[in-house]
C-alpha cells in the first residue's frame, strides 16, 4: 500500500490553517489527515508571514512548457550547427582559387 503524495494549493493551506486556529490543532490534524508538524509549520509560517508565507517556496513548472523548452533548445543548437556549417563552407569557397573549382 503506497501512498500518494498529497499537493495542497496555498488557499487550502489557508484554509486548513484558519480551521486549526479556530478549532483545535489536533481536530483539524484528523480531519485532514495532516501531519501535525506540517500543519505546525503551515501556521508558522502563516503567523510569520501571512497569506505570502503559505505560497510554494519554488515555481512549479507544467511540464508541457517544459518538454516545449527543451525542444526549443534542441532546435536553437541546430541551428546554430547549420549557420556554422554554412558559414565554414562560404569561407571556403572564398579562398579557393577560381580555376580550381568544381563545376
Amino acid at each position: 500500500m503506497s501512498k500518494t503524495r498529497r499537493t495542497f494549493t496555498p488557499e487550502d493551506r489557508y484554509s486548513i490553517v484558519q480551521e486549526s486556529l479556530r478549532d483545535g490543532h489536533s481536530e483539524t490534524c484528523r480531519k485532514y489527515n495532516l501531519s501535525p508538524s506540517v500543519l505546525r509549520k503551515w501556521r508558522n509560517r502563516y503567523l510569520n508571514k501571512g497569506k505570502e508565507g503559505l505560497r510554494d517556496s519554488y515555481p512549479r513548472v507544467d511540464p508541457q512548457l517544459r518538454a516545449l523548452e527543451e525542444e526549443n533548445e534542441r532546435l536553437k543548437r541546430i541551428i546554430a550547427k547549420q549557420a556554422l556549417e554554412i558559414e565554414v563552407k562560404s569561407e571556403l569557397l572564398k579562398k579557393t582559387p577560381i580555376g580550381l573549382r568544381k563545376s
